[in-house]
């Protein structure tokens, strides 16, 4: 019988990654793998601020008991919506699902927040990047776009992660690009989605636009974005649309085609 308030794993995997996914606050102390998307959440930083918390969350402690279902009814009591992860951690784990290092990431900041740094003007992977960075690893990651000579210098002053940038370790590596490193080594290759996506920004951003009909579409829409903005903050917002729609393509619609007939979309399975 499912618990009032919490919400099963497979119910929660199908919701990272999407535009709408609700913030994960992970509550365990010094956890060595977060599920995609959590956040490390100390209950004393919960408890003493928790007007800061708007929205709709899912709390996670190690088992779903009392740590998870208090901080969860904590944020109702203060107008947020929120749901406890049933069974916890342990129960994510148990059912084999993704989890990701947080070691691997950038120290984050008295916010919470990753930094990365990268060079401006975006156009492929320094956009597909942000997008999965925020979509299944930290929400409110911070990314800063410099002229390519600063951008070492800019990483060490800063705690950023150099990111799409010649001598770094999230870079190309071989004929993958940054999108595929990341995918592969923050272990989110779990996502069958994201695996069909990589091949795509790996077509486009490399000019192997055989690779998959898709590559040349998102090279030419990529390539427009850069045309109509010039702050590139505000071509990652944009880009975040562009790729939460080619997410959900290949998550949901590679089977359909379009036709005059009004239909539902067909449910996939798999993540």
């Amino acid at each position: 019988m499912q618990t009032l308030n919490a919400i099963a794993p497979a119910k929660l995997l199908r919701l990272i990654g999407t535009s709408g996914a609700p913030r994960l606050l992970d509550l365990r102390d010094g956890a060595k793998r977060l599920i995609p998307s959590a956040v490390p959440t100390s209950i004393e930083q919960l408890r003493s601020n928790p007007l800061t918390y708007t929205g709709s969350y899912i709390t996670i402690c190690d088992n779903g008991g009392a740590l998870s279902q208090g901080a969860a009814a904590l944020l109702r009591a203060h107008g947020a919506s929120a749901e406890f992860l049933g069974g916890g951690a342990a129960a994510w784990d148990a059912a084999g699902l993704p989890t990701t290092d947080p070691s691997k990431l950038p120290p984050r900041d008295a916010q919470g927040r990753t930094r990365w740094v990268s060079r401006s003007r975006p156009k492929v992977d320094r956009v597909a990047c942000p997008w999965l960075i925020r979509r299944f690893i930290d929400p409110d990651a911070l990314f800063l776009f410099v002229a390519p000579t600063e951008v070492a210098s800019v990483a060490a002053q800063f705690d950023a992660a150099p990111f799409d940038i010649e001598g770094a370790h999230w870079g190309h590596r071989g004929e993958s690009c940054t999108f595929d490193a990341m995918v592969n080594e923050l272990g989110l290759g779990a996502f069958n989605a994201l695996r069909k996506l990589a091949v795509i920004v790996r077509g486009a951003d490399t000019g192997q636009l055989d690779l998959t009909p898709q590559c040349a579409g998102l090279l030419a829409a990529s390539l427009g974005l850069s045309r109509n903005f010039a702050d590139d903050l505000e071509q990652i917002d944009a880009g975040m649309i562009l790729y939460d729609a080619m997410y959900r393509w290949c998550r949901d619609a590679v089977d359909e085609t379009h036709d005059l007939v009004s239909h539902q979309p067909k449910i996939r399975q798999d993540a």
